[in-house]
């Protein structure tokens, strides 16, 4: 009889708010029995959600108990792929990031149009999370790296933590004109924020009156090497192998006719409509993730971005990265791969227009001999199970 009221307590729950239930779901548990943490990630390619889903399975190996509600227009199979306990998803969306083509090319009209759109929505978008936070007993927000987070969690009266290596209103002010505005107002909002806890390759974040600095996040490689290396026949040495990560933007016009000047390397891609070539894996079984292949490769080709920066130099995976005008976090990015990674730094022009001759020339060693801390989904779980657990 308790097992049957619980489990239509929790459809109940399921059901008022549209939410879908992993289907591995205990129904025997009920939500509302559970501490509640609320995960609000930005909307903005992959990264941000991959940083946060890695914190959200520590906190599970620490603490099974606590349900997690991950808030998110990421899809739920790229969660899953971090996350092996269970969670609800909301799909929900508080910021824009900013609009692309693909990884490198950025509407600035849409991503400030947008950007308004939110601005003027605040008042309701506020009242309606406060409302399903105080339903469903949510008691810490974590956010990476949403604006309004802050905002909701002093509305509903609970704190609110935060993560990251950079604020949107740091990215937006580099943009002058309009966007100084949108800038200020997101200061402003980050300001209430109870607690940063700021990722390496960071920018200062002076808008965060509390800071906690941790190390990298990101996932562990769920494989054995030598699985991999059978799995998909990978037969070139490890200084040939080659994975192109481009995160969940991916990018377009890839010159893949290059590789055919490498017919012995080997590539490898998550690019669904990348060509068919015999030196080119395509992986589209989603169990595997590009943090999975990094081991067995000797370089990651990639854009700069803070989730593939900072799992290849949790693996001690050499980089080599396009650079990116007009992105202010750029530069704190290719200026930690430099300081703590093998890597090459290469322009558009010497990606797209090139033969790839960089790939001929040696990886530049580290220009600092310590290494960066690792720990950082620990360090903040650790931090998120304390304060929930607490009387």
């Amino acid at each position: 009889m308790q097992r049957l009221y619980r489990s239509v307590e929790l459809r109940i729950f399921f059901d008022l708010f549209a939410i879908s239930p992993s289907p591995h779901l205990p129904i025997s548990l009920s939500p509302m029995s559970r501490p509640v943490l609320y995960v609000a990630i930005t909307n903005h390619g992959f990264g941000h959600a991959v940083r946060a889903a890695s914190v959200v399975a520590k906190v599970q190996q620490l603490d099974p108990e606590i349900l997690t509600i991950l808030v998110t227009t990421t899809p739920r199979w790229l969660l899953e792929s971090y996350i092996s306990g269970d969670f609800i998803h909301r799909p929900r969306g508080f910021d824009v990031g900013v609009i692309q083509a693909d990884s490198l090319q950025m509407d600035k009209p849409a991503t400030l149009e947008k950007l308004r759109q939110i601005q003027q929505q605040q008042r309701s978008i506020v009242a309606g999370e406060v409302n399903f936070i105080r339903q469903n007993r949510v008691r810490l927000i974590l956010a990476d790296i949403p604006p309004l987070a802050p905002v909701i969690a002093r509305a509903a009266d609970i704190p609110c933590w935060m993560m990251g290596n950079f604020g949107w209103d740091f990215i937006y002010r580099d943009w002058q004109g309009e966007f100084i505005e949108i800038a200020d107002w997101i200061e402003q909002c980050y300001s209430q924020c109870d607690r940063l806890f700021r990722l390496p390759l960071h920018e200062p974040m002076s808008s965060f009156p509390v800071i906690t600095d941790v190390g990298l996040t990101g996932g562990t490689p769920k494989y054995s090497n030598d699985r991999l290396l059978a799995t998909f026949q990978i037969t070139a040495s490890q200084d040939k192998t080659i994975l192109l990560s481009f995160g969940g933007l991916g990018l377009q016009q890839i010159p893949y006719d290059n590789l055919q000047r490498f017919p012995d390397w080997q590539f490898i891609t998550f690019d669904s409509q990348a060509p068919d070539l015999p030196n080119l894996i395509k992986i589209i079984d989603r169990q595997y993730r590009p943090v999975d292949l990094m081991p067995v490769c000797g370089r990651v080709i990639s854009k700069p971005g803070y989730s593939t920066f900072a799992e290849a130099l949790r693996l001690d995976t050499p980089i080599v990265s396009l650079t990116r005008k007009d992105f202010a976090e750029s530069p704190f990015l290719l200026g930690g791969i430099q300081d703590y990674a093998r890597h090459q730094i290469v322009t558009p022009s010497e990606f797209f227009e090139s033969n790839w001759e960089f790939l001929d020339r040696s990886l530049q060693p580290p220009r600092k001999s310590e290494v960066l801390a690792k720990d950082g989904e620990e360090a903040i779980a650790t931090a998120i199970v304390t304060a929930l657990n607490a009387n």
